[in-house]
């Protein structure tokens, strides 16, 4: 099988990269589950305490989703324009400056070197290597669309979550001396990433896959593109209100905020749907049905994690007792698995089979390691929410020490600590099976 534009090529080294840090970032999880259920060795303390294992754990999992996002935005584009790159080398200085990057960050961490901020820790001279990479990024996908002169709704969606996602990360740049301004930008960066860009960028590539997979016409699935730029502008920025505790901002935000986060996933929701039914219309047919099935996982989880558990602890009442425990911890872990893990993976098995030259290939391991990653991140989720409801309960309601809720947390993180390890080998599963794909076994004849 010959790719019908040969700069589609670039989107490979993307996702292998993408796919090891993958592996990384879950055997770090491992670590820091770990030191909540067992007591560490000193030593072992010293050299990776608890604060700059999560910053490796969580910029890892930026780092690997965004590289995700980008090989398949170089691996659509072409297709989608007509034409191929405007530049792969830049695409390959890209991926060279980004990693380059993350090494230097992780590194830092191990050594202190650091910028503090949750989630943005990487040090302030290496950010301005992020948005060089991030400006090479958007120049090569603006001029790519530029020349080709075919705009779509689909484009439109993806070129501005783009956007929007360098444009949010400069606030990520100046410092701030007031605390309470500097968490109001953070949470800018944070939120505004997650539950605004992303969401863009994750409507438009499920929307170019489900019409590559099922025939489904441009205009039944782009609809929903319009719909969810309309969540992203009303419900994305105003759910930003929640994060708003403890910042002095007026508190009508936390109620906007409460009740209007989480319905960004609804559009996906009925665009999905929607291609489902014209299938079971028989106008249309399912090709790849693995590819479908990580659709559909993305899709359910998406609005499990992002729409259920955080509606369950965002309203004010619920979220002045929880916020930043570990029932956020679970919300975080669902909704992020949900949305973008699952959207990679999914975008993952459709393109590297072609990549590798093959028209079909063997789906059933990728169906086990589905099943495998959904069911063990759905335990793991449960956990948290058990340890996040024990300790909002004996810290912040009975009062109790730090130390004693930490106690009641223990044997949850020890039950974590082994879904984590179940986790890791359904990562390590999948990635295998990415890396070794098998042409599909050919059919059996009937008698």
């Amino acid at each position: 099988m010959v790719l019908a534009y040969p700069s589609q090529r670039v989107a490979y080294p993307y996702f292998v990269v993408a796919l090891f840090l993958f592996i990384l970032q879950v055997i770090v999880g491992i670590w820091l589950a770990s030191s909540y259920a067992f007591t560490m060795p000193q030593g072992l303390v010293d050299i990776l305490p608890f604060s700059t294992t999560r910053a490796i754990h969580t910029n890892l999992l930026v780092l690997w989703l965004l590289l995700g996002f980008m090989g398949s935005t170089y691996f659509m584009v072409p297709e989608e324009t007509e034409r191929d790159l405007f530049s792969p080398t830049l695409a390959y200085v890209q991926l060279a400056l980004l990693v380059g990057t993350g090494v230097a960050a992780l590194t830092g961490f191990v050594f202190g070197w650091t910028k503090g901020r949750p989630l943005l820790e990487i040090p302030h001279p290496l950010d301005y290597l992020v948005v060089g990479g991030a400006l090479i990024f958007l120049l090569n996908i603006g001029m790519t669309m530029l020349r080709a002169r075919r705009w779509t709704v689909t484009q439109g969606s993806l070129l501005g979550g783009l956007v929007f996602l360098a444009v949010m990360y400069l606030f990520n740049l100046p410092f701030y001396a007031n605390l309470s301004i500097d968490w109001y930008y953070w949470w800018w960066v944070i939120h505004l990433w997650v539950e605004g860009a992303w969401e863009l960028v994750a409507a438009a590539l499920t929307a170019w896959i489900l019409m590559k997979i099922t025939g489904v016409p441009r205009e039944t699935v782009e609809k929903w593109l319009y719909v969810e730029l309309g969540l992203f502008l009303f419900t994305g920025i105003a759910g930003t209100g929640h994060h708003y505790y403890w910042l002095g901002a007026p508190k009508y935000w936390l109620w906007v905020g409460g009740f209007f986060s989480a319905l960004e996933p609804v559009p996906i929701i009925l665009m999905l749907v929607d291609a489902w039914h014209y299938i079971q219309n028989r106008r249309g047919q399912l090709n790849g049905r693995l590819v479908f099935t990580f659709a559909t996982g993305m899709a359910i989880l998406h609005l499990v994690g992002a729409g259920f558990w955080g509606f369950a602890h965002t309203l004010p009442p619920i979220n002045y007792y929880t916020h930043g425990s570990q029932v956020t911890v679970a919300h975080g872990h669902i909704a992020f698995f949900g949305a973008y893990v699952l959207l990679n993976l999914m975008f993952f098995y459709y393109a590297m089979p072609k990549l590798k030259g093959l028209a079909s290939y063997d789906e059933r391991r990728g169906t086990l390691a589905f099943w495998w990653l959904s069911l063990a991140m759905l335990g793991m989720t449960l956990a948290f929410s058990v340890a996040g409801v024990l300790q909002t309960y004996v810290e912040r309601v009975m009062g109790l020490g730090y130390m004693t809720a930490q106690a009641q947390m223990r044997f949850w993180f020890t039950i974590l600590a082994v879904l984590g390890l179940t986790l890791l080998a359904g990562v390590v599963l999948t990635v295998v099976d990415l890396l070794t794909l098998r042409p599909a076994p050919p059919a059996k004849a009937s008698a």
